[in-house]
């Protein structure tokens, strides 16, 4: 017995193979990428590359999977890279706590990869690289807007054209537009409009400064958690055959 029998149990080794031998590649380990790489390390992802310029934050505990009294100021890459080797010792496991620009992008995305899994939540990122990783022929599966979400059952999965509602996915989808890049793109959303958030709380200092200044919005686990795993559920799709695709 293995830690992964249940799943050859379920998908056969065929398909446990082609996990194991998948190159996934996740970008943005916060509310959104902690969720979708748990997933995916417990699926038996035999490679993962984990990118955050971020630290740990008092202010990520409500929602981050990596939060805790133990690894507060830790980078995240790091403490992510920790824990899916404690998951399965048997993956390999870069880490890299950069910041995603024309600069870095690149040699983030070096092949051989399989999928990219974009959870950056800064817009100018964001759409670099997306763009960056449909230009090479990755396959790429992005979330949208999490944060000021409430209902679980109003999130959706489609093609980058098809997206409604969402604020974010409206300005990502004309910025990759003006790009040339109109499909193609794998996108986690929400069609529950933002809802107003109340007053702004002191929130602590950027540890990692660059780009434009973002103001802290609210936002629950299960929903942010939600996009994550939808995220995984993509990526695993892309990988292996699964439900009404077999």
């Amino acid at each position: 017995m293995n830690r992964f029998c249940r799943i050859e149990q379920l998908l056969g080794r065929p398909a446990l193979e082609k996990l194991k031998n998948a190159r996934v590649a996740v970008f943005g380990l916060g509310a959104v990428g902690s969720y979708a790489v748990e997933a995916l390390a417990r699926a038996g992802i035999g490679y993962l590359r984990l990118v955050d310029c971020d630290v740990v934050r008092l202010s990520n505990f409500n929602r981050q999977l990596y939060a805790l009294e133990s690894t507060l100021n830790r980078p995240k890459a790091e403490v992510a890279r920790a824990r899916v080797l404690d998951i399965n010792p048997a993956c390999t496991v870069e880490a890299h706590q950069a910041f995603v620009d024309g600069s870095t992008a690149p040699a983030l995305l070096a092949q051989p990869l399989d999928v990219v899994v974009d959870a950056i939540d800064s817009v100018a990122p964001k759409v670099m690289l997306i763009a960056t990783a449909v230009r090479a022929g990755l396959k790429v599966v992005a979330s949208m807007g999490a944060a000021t979400r409430l209902d679980p059952f109003l999130i959706r999965v489609g093609d980058i054209a098809e997206t409604d509602v969402c604020p974010l996915a409206k300005f990502v989808r004309k910025k990759l537009k003006a790009a040339g890049i109109a499909r193609g793109v794998r996108c986690i959303y929400s069609i529950e409009s933002p809802r107003n958030t109340n007053s702004p709380v002191p929130d602590e200092p950027e540890t990692f400064v660059k780009g434009r200044p973002r103001k802290p919005i609210g936002s629950l686990s299960y929903a942010t958690g939600m996009f994550g795993l939808l995220a995984a559920y993509e990526t695993i799709k892309m990988i292996v055959p699964l439900g009404g695709d077999v």
